[in-house]
């Protein structure tokens, strides 16, 4: 493929720069927030101790932000979508491989939201006229709403709508939970609450593991949005405030709701019972909606890198479909396939990182179809992840396959003459 005349593979220009570092934080704010972030949040308890679980949520949060942000800054310096650093890295034939998988999984997470959103629709349905909602009505009304957002632009959805509308809303909705659940822990008592013990079920590298993930879930989209940022630097500190605020204000509100709630309730039920809730869940649910316009949006550029066309005829497309896999498929069921379909992209980004973020050197793919040795390098990180994962769990997987892959990367990189 000719990729001076694809849009997705080639670095956009200066008149097309419009998003400064307020842009950057605004945007993955809203994308760190979520009730999945919440849940995930909530395993840590009580697998480890209070205090163990915010010193994890804070050495977790800050690196894998700080992960996505390097990765942002990259987008930004060269200009290139993900799918171009793919191409770039990898060579262009076997870039296509974790491509398509990164199509895949965009879409399997879009429609994993759209049922998050249902799911919560149907609650809140429950608790404001005591009926059940129709599952596949409520998934079409989601489902359209986000085919709809799909037409608009994206830059102007950021910067008018994210920036100005979405953002005090969220931020309002946090604080308004936040309080309520401090509230209830202080009846319960703080001290008591500060000194609980985990129960040995995870450890320390575990836990900061589990709260990487998900900023590191993001690696395969960053650069998607942070090539339309103004300087490296504000795109950087943007990216890595925004979304390590979030992901410290969810994962902590994750703990805290499940520790001050009674065994078994889960997440949306806990929030609905909170004084105002119900507005606050509604809000939550309508900030959902950012994060599947942003897998959707992701997808539709690396489909267009494979593919060629318009971007917002495969947006539209992507998004019908999967409202579509919403309403047939089993998404709870398929979440761990999806979890593991995304662990091929730690290891991926370690090569990314280690062969093009440094000033001094530059994946040299020019006549390329493959490099073979990003080829292995990533492989091998895949093998490394599982193994790991399985024989050393304790360790978590995320920071010693990064750290491999990196290193071997950066050791094996091409210099500018």
């Amino acid at each position: 493929m000719n990729t001076s005349s694809n849009a997705s593979l080639t670095p956009i220009g200066a008149d097309q720069r419009v998003f400064s570092g307020m842009s950057h934080a605004s945007l993955w704010f809203s994308l760190g927030v979520g009730l999945l972030v919440m849940q995930v949040g909530s395993y840590l308890v009580p697998s480890v101790g209070t205090q163990d679980a915010i010193l994890a949520i804070l050495i977790g949060s800050v690196l894998g932000s700080a992960l996505l942000a390097w990765t942002a800054k990259l987008g930004c310096t060269t200009g290139l979508s993900s799918a171009g650093l793919m191409h770039h890295t990898f060579g262009s034939s076997f870039a296509r491989l974790p491509v398509i998988l990164n199509i895949v999984q965009l879409i399997g997470w879009t429609s994993f939201e759209l049922v998050v959103m249902r799911d919560g629709t149907g609650a809140l349905g429950q608790k404001i006229w005591g009926i059940t909602l129709s599952p596949v009505l409520t998934t079409l009304l989601w489902g359209g709403l986000l085919t709809l957002l799909m037409t608009a632009s994206m830059l102007t959805l950021v910067r008018q709508f994210v920036s100005r509308v979405g953002l005090p809303l969220v931020i309002a909705s946090l604080l308004w939970l936040s309080w309520q659940f401090w509230h209830k822990l202080d009846a319960q008592g703080i001290a008591a609450f500060m000194q609980r013990p985990g129960n040995g079920g995870m450890g320390m590298l575990s836990a900061v593991d589990l709260v990487m993930a998900m900023p590191i879930s993001w690696l395969p989209l960053v650069a998607d949005y942070a090539r339309y940022g103004k300087s490296g630097r504000s795109t950087f500190g943007g990216t890595w405030l925004g979304y390590a605020i979030a992901n410290i204000w969810c994962y902590g509100l994750g703990v805290l709701v499940v520790s001050v709630s009674e065994p078994g309730t889960d997440m949306v039920t806990a929030l609905l019972l909170a004084q105002g809730g119900l507005v606050a869940l509604g809000l939550i649910l309508l900030d959902e909606l950012d994060n599947a316009y942003g897998d959707v949006h992701s997808a539709g550029v690396s489909t267009q890198s494979l593919l060629g066309g318009s971007l917002k005829t495969w947006t539209l497309g992507l998004a019908v479909l999967s409202t579509l896999l919403a309403m047939v498929l089993p998404m709870h069921s398929l979440e761990p396939f999806l979890l593991m379909l995304s662990s091929v992209f730690v290891p991926l980004y370690g090569v990314i990182l280690g062969r093009l973020a440094c000033s001094s050197c530059t994946a040299d793919t020019s006549g390329k179809t493959i490099d073979w040795s990003a080829a292995a390098l990533w492989l091998l990180g895949v093998v490394c992840f599982h193994s790991v994962a399985k024989w050393a769990p304790q360790l978590g997987s995320a920071l010693p396959t990064l750290t491999l892959t990196f290193t071997l990367a950066w050791l094996t990189r091409t210099r500018r003459r």
